[in-house]
């Protein structure tokens, strides 16, 4: 059987209340004891029940993060951000993972795991814009992604549009023309999807440069995965459509262009450019490495938390609810013809997007906007 409080207090030569005082960091108690009692609950293995402490406090002192699939790297990052800037709050994180399920969403915010956490940041994408009134729960909630806007709930996203079409005049502005698009959801037509929005951004860049937006570059995937994003190539390859660069819609179909690329004999830069989006860690270190766009993750996941406590610590009449996007760069590198470090020449790279260059002789040159 597990230890309890009170095995602990019979192990230490102390109170019960003695214990409760430690496990709770009560600063009046001598070092002494408080030495013998954490000794007692390391040789017991005990663990304070959670539910019971926040019935007592009114708080856990954990938040609850739920996002979709943890084997895609924005998420599994974006988590392991989260749970850094929780630690700073003095906050544990219990993760959970949706599936994209909508009844398992639907579960998520209905407080049902609330006895274990004092808030919960959330990433639906199996619920829409129609969920919006869903959202008016009893407690502090902070929402993620793009799939609902205008609801009752704090909001952290993304400049998806405008990324988006700071990504295709990058490529405009190294001469690519004929550039493709992989990664749109042809089962999906909400409006407030990534993918939907990162379109609406490469169509509206296309536009503004009088180029006509060729559909046949328009690559549907069912999954936002590597193998996703092979096929799309070996597609648009076999049916023989010219390209001269991919604006891929997250950084695993990137990487599954790049091999795609590698397999039907074209070169890349030279031939064909790439952009993924996310900027997860893979990307650096892919042959070339991938040029990509930096969505902003850590400021999202430290104005998340930072939202998220200050609605849990909140009294009285609630504030408005805040909508809050996260600043994001173009980190350029050799997909897109970026020099590596040992030929890297200070001064600004090229693009129609730029509002300024940042670290521009580091291997990895940041075109913020």
């Amino acid at each position: 059987m597990s230890a309890t409080m009170q095995d602990v207090a019979l192990i230490a030569g102390v109170s019960v209340k003695t214990v409760s005082n430690v496990i709770n960091d009560y600063p009046h108690v001598r070092p002494a004891t408080r030495n013998r009692v954490l000794a007692a609950i390391a040789e017991l293995g005990y663990r304070p029940n959670l539910t019971a402490r926040g019935l007592r406090s009114g708080k856990t002192g954990i938040i609850g993060l739920a996002v979709p699939e943890l084997r895609e790297n924005y998420f599994a990052e974006l988590a392991d951000s989260v749970i850094r800037a929780a630690e700073k709050q003095g906050l544990g994180v219990l993760v959970e993972q949706t599936n994209g399920d909508r009844d398992t969403e639907l579960l998520v915010i209905s407080g049902a795991r609330m006895h274990f956490t004092d808030g919960i940041l959330f990433s639906p994408v199996g619920m829409g814009q129609a969920d919006a009134s869903l959202l008016e729960v009893p407690f502090p909630l902070v929402l993620l992604g793009e799939r609902i806007f205008n609801g009752p709930t704090d909001h952290v996203t993304m400049h998806n549009v405008s990324s988006a079409v700071a990504t295709v005049e990058h490529l405009l502005s190294i001469g690519r023309r004929r550039i493709a698009l992989v990664g749109a959801e042809g089962d999906d037509d909400s409006d407030a999807s990534s993918w939907s929005l990162r379109t609406r951004g490469y169509r509206r860049a296309l536009e503004r440069a009088g180029i006509p937006v060729d559909e046949r570059l328009i690559r549907h995937t069912s999954h936002w995965n590597r193998a996703g994003g092979a096929a799309a190539i070996h597609e648009m390859v076999a049916e023989g459509h010219a390209f001269d660069a991919v604006f891929a819609l997250n950084d695993a179909l990137a990487l599954g262009v790049l091999r795609a690329l590698q397999e039907t004999g074209r070169r890349v830069p030279e031939d064909v450019a790439v952009v993924g989006f996310d900027n997860v860690d893979e990307s650096q270190y892919a042959v070339p490495s991938l040029t990509t766009v930096d969505p902003g993750r850590e400021e999202i996941a430290a104005t998340a938390v930072e939202l998220l406590v200050q609605r849990i610590n909140e009294k009285g009449v609630k504030a408005p609810p805040r909508t809050v996007k996260a600043a994001f760069s173009i980190v350029a590198r050799e997909s897109t013809g970026n020099a590596p470090v040992s030929e890297q020449v200070a001064g600004p790279v090229p693009t129609a997007a730029a509002a300024s260059v940042a670290n521009s002789v580091t291997p990895e040159v940041e075109l913020s906007s």
